[in-house]
């Protein structure tokens, strides 16, 4: 978590919102790592999540993440819960809970919905402070 409130920190100093993540495969290394892109890439899909997947897929060559872990400053969105389903990542550990659009068990909770073939493990709330920290300092200044 720490690395991807690094990440964080680093997409808030680019003007995105402070979000990070990275992706760890069965022993723990790090393979893949994202931040919020979406402002610098004009892609809407550039979340950190997503950008974390891919960098992770690319590393392991292929796009099946089983035995990996999510690690995210934030409680995915609807998008990004759907792509670590595709992924069929087994586990996503969040720091901060995201009320209005969360899909990991706030308003949503895609990631483990019975109705689907692949349901997730959440860990929720690791470095929610941090996280929040963040997140509170980087609308501060917008406001």
């Amino acid at each position: 978590m720490r690395r991807a409130l690094a990440l964080a920190e680093r997409a808030g100093a680019d003007g995105d919102v402070p979000v990070g993540a990275v992706v760890t495969d069965a022993a723990g290394t790090v393979i893949g790592e994202g931040r919020n892109l979406r402002e610098l890439t004009h892609d809407p899909t550039a979340h950190a999540e997503v950008v974390a997947l891919r960098e992770a897929a690319a590393s392991a060559g292929t796009w099946h993440l089983a035995g990996c872990t999510l690690v995210v400053t934030l409680e995915p969105c609807v998008m990004c819960a759907g792509a670590v389903l595709q992924a069929r990542v087994p586990r996503l550990v969040f720091g901060a809970w995201e009320d209005k659009a969360g899909a990991a068990g706030s308003m949503y909770d895609v990631v483990r919905d019975r109705r689907l073939p692949h349901r997730v493990e959440v860990v929720a709330g690791v470095e929610a402070e941090a996280s929040l920290a963040l997140l509170r300092r980087f609308f501060a200044g917008r406001r």
